[in-house]
């Protein structure tokens, strides 16, 4: 089988991880912990879509790489993201075949999250 995941650095995985919990529903499959017991890699699952998050001191997030969230109801996980600390870049909206909306997280990527029409 083959498949990608993203892999995500950030400054905090701790943090990056409680997010994705809180605000995606995501579980962990894999965590390396610190001597300190932070977090420094997660595996997350997302109903079934992985991705990687890895503590880097360097990160420098941005728009450069965004991820897709294709979930069944857009506006619920869009407001959960943002109840859960994200920051909308763009609101829910329909167009090109999507409803699809943007946010942020507190590391600073940006989350697309929609549907198909």
């Amino acid at each position: 089988m083959t498949s990608i995941a993203p892999w995500i650095s950030v400054t905090n995985a701790t943090q990056a991880v409680a997010y994705c919990k809180a605000a995606f529903g995501a579980v962990e499959v894999e965590r390396v912990d610190g001597d300190a017991g932070e977090v420094m890699v997660a595996l997350l699952s997302i109903d079934g879509a992985e991705l990687w998050l890895q503590a880097d001191p360097d990160a420098r997030p941005g728009a450069s790489v965004r991820m897709i969230l294709s979930v069944d109801d857009p506006d619920a996980v869009f407001a959960r993201a943002i109840a859960a600390g994200g920051t909308e870049i763009a609101e829910i909206h329909e167009g090109h075949g999507w409803r699809i909306g943007r946010i942020a997280d507190p590391s600073g990527h940006h989350w697309e999250i929609g549907r198909r029409l």
